[in-house]
């Protein structure tokens, strides 16, 4: 009985997880587009890229960990 709500409690987690992970990979894509697309930025636009890569790569090591897939 505890087995089946933990199981419904980590699929949920899972995929927020997931949509978390698809939110900052948009906001990386957007940054970088906006520093290629820039002839001189400031250098906040470098900070924010790099958190929100820091941050892409956090949330991809932890969906790898967790074994979370799409569709599933």
């Amino acid at each position: 009985m505890f087995f089946l709500k933990k199981n419904k409690m980590r699929k949920k987690e899972d995929e927020s997880l997931l949509q978390c992970l698809e939110t900052v990979k948009h906001r990386v894509n957007q940054q970088e587009l906006l520093m290629n697309n820039s002839i001189d930025y400031h250098n906040s636009v470098d900070y924010r890229a790099k958190a929100e890569k820091a941050k892409y790569l956090f949330l991809l090591k932890e969906a790898r960990v967790r074994k979370a897939r799409v569709g599933k």
